[in-house]
């Protein structure tokens, strides 16, 4: 069934993207076109300080203990405006999530906050994003923020180990890391982690983008650099154009008019 409850996030003052210089520098588009990945920094696009403040109210987890998250199905529509889509859980097969506790499971998350979806450099990095990787009108984009914190070495995939997300584009927006040893992001060929592309550590307002039906990826075990304070380490991924045949089927029960990906 079509999903009635469909939100406008807008911001009437947000200035047009092209009045701006070019968000992502070149080298963005021509490494993923290469390498099928890039890293660049985006701190001086957005306000990464305010970002930050919308962690505090961040809800735990509903299904791990140890994680805070919550998540927005958006789009944008024919005339360019951000929507939000209510109510449609995420889900992965089993194809694209080794984990017991999540694979082929519906897993609903509280909605992001509509005053940070609302934000002039929220709306200019999702609409930036979208335009690097050509999302079309009504194409669903996945936008979570999410994070481990604690003092006990945590792994914040879960058991999921090295995957793709079942989708063609996956970015990933380191937005702090307090105390933190660990959480090497990693990028392999193949799923056995035979063949290494890249390892790196993402600093606050860095940002790796990643071809995800192309190759895989994984982070490592996080762990308190002072082990007599806590640790914090919270990311925003954001996905689109989904091969995972399970969660294009739920998309489609929730959004009729939605744009999927046919292979």
């Amino acid at each position: 069934m079509k999903n009635i409850n469909v939100d406008y996030v807008q911001n009437p003052s947000m200035p047009p993207l092209l009045a701006k210089l070019p968000f992502w520098p070149v080298h963005v588009r021509q490494d993923i076109d290469k390498q099928c990945w890039s890293k660049t920094c985006i701190s001086e696009q957005i306000n990464l300080t305010e970002w930050q403040s919308y962690l505090d109210v961040l809800p735990k987890d509903p299904y791990v203990e140890t994680r805070w998250k919550s998540m927005s199905w958006l789009y944008f529509n024919e005339s360019s405006e951000l929507k939000v889509l209510d109510n449609c859980p995420m889900a992965q097969g089993g194809a694209y999530n080794d984990a017991d506790t999540m694979a082929n499971k519906l897993r609903h998350y509280p909605a992001l906050d509509k005053n940070f979806l609302a934000r002039d450099d929220v709306q200019e990095f999702v609409k930036a994003w979208a335009g690097l990787w050509r999302i079309d009108p009504n194409e669903p984009i996945l936008m979570q923020i999410t994070g481990v914190k604690g003092k006990q070495s945590l792994d914040p995939l879960q058991g999921q180990g090295i995957h793709q997300d079942g989708s063609k584009f996956l970015s990933i927006l380191v937005l702090n890391r307090d105390n933190v040893t660990g959480g090497v992001n990693t990028i392999y060929k193949d799923k056995a982690g035979e063949q290494v592309i890249s390892k790196t550590t993402l600093a606050p307002g860095e940002i790796l983008h990643i071809q995800d039906d192309e190759v895989f990826h994984h982070i490592s075990s996080v762990q308190a650099l002072d082990q007599q304070h806590s640790f914090e380490r919270f990311i925003i991924i954001i996905n689109a154009r989904f091969n995972d045949t399970f969660q294009n089927r739920i998309l489609r029960q929730h959004f009729a008019d939605a744009v999927l990906d046919n292979g």
